[in-house]
């Protein structure tokens, strides 16, 4: 493997790392960044390209097999002080990836890509994320996602990027394998999915509506879509519309809702145990 010491961060080798907090940058120069040994480990494995790799000494030798079967990555060894200064802040897990972001797919390609319905394989369930703006709360649903089977998440135009690092960390490198489509026309694309047969289920902590696990069970064999909305407004009226089916998890009356992330999780575990899968 192309193992390279670095000692000054104005390397031009160093450039793609450049400014990473800054989650607009990375994008506008078509990749993103994971952190963390575990995090980048599973971008390696993962469908997306990785350019390279930036570590400490202290953190080469925890990745040392996945470099070994990679021989082209090019894989920086810098101080803990020039990784700081490169990054623009401290760098605690002494690991840095920059993945390359593929061409944008579009919610129906996605649809189209998990192939007919066949009676023997489950059914699918896709993720609707409308306005989640926080990246980690857009993490957090991913690793859910991931944990529980879903096939894909939408997400519209007000949700965070799930390739930014935050989001990517959040998620436990859930969002590298979960396949996503971004900037959504989230209730055309709910509309379409409910008229070609999809059951949409909107959560919602509303009183009077049926539980998760009432409306999983009337559903089930469906393919599903799950809806999930703002943080503080939740889904929009006109995601609402586009549902056949509104839920709502049961909680004790002195609690209103639930984060986002964490209803994602309850009501994909309810969906999963619908199935019957193991």
């Amino acid at each position: 493997m192309p193992v390279l010491s670095i000692d000054d961060a104005g390397d031009p080798r160093l450039a793609d790392y450049l400014g990473i907090p800054d989650p607009q940058l990375a994008r506008g120069r078509g990749v993103f960044v994971a952190e963390g040994r575990l995090v980048v480990s599973r971008l390696l494995a993962s469908r997306f390209t990785t350019r390279s790799v930036m570590v400490t000494p202290a953190a080469l030798g925890g990745l040392d097999h996945e470099f070994q079967e990679r021989p082209c990555l090019p894989v920086y060894v810098v101080p803990q002080g020039v990784m700081n200064a490169v990054a623009g802040f401290n760098i605690h897990r002494g690991c840095l990836a920059i993945g390359e972001r593929p061409p944008s797919e579009t919610w129906d390609a996605l649809v189209r890509g998990l192939g007919p319905l066949d009676p023997p394989v489950q059914a699918p369930i896709l993720v609707a994320l409308e306005h989640v703006g926080n990246a980690d709360n857009v993490g957090a649903t991913f690793r859910a996602a991931a944990a529980f089977g879903a096939d894909g998440v939408l997400l519209d135009d007000g949700c965070a990027d799930p390739l930014y690092r935050k989001a990517i960390r959040t998620s436990m490198g859930g969002a590298l394998r979960v396949p996503f489509a971004l900037d959504v026309p989230l209730a055309d694309a709910l509309a379409a999915l409910r008229n070609d047969g999809w059951a949409v289920v909107g959560l919602t902590p509303a009183g009077g509506t049926a539980s998760a696990r009432e409306v999983f069970a009337r559903t089930r064999g469906a393919r599903v879509v799950l809806v999930l909305g703002h943080e503080g407004d939740g889904i929009s009226p006109a995601a609402a519309a586009a549902c056949t089916h509104l839920a709502r998890i049961p909680m004790r009356a002195e609690v209103d809702s639930l984060n986002v992330a964490m209803a994602a999780g309850v009501a994909l575990y309810e969906w999963r145990e619908s199935t019957g899968a193991p």
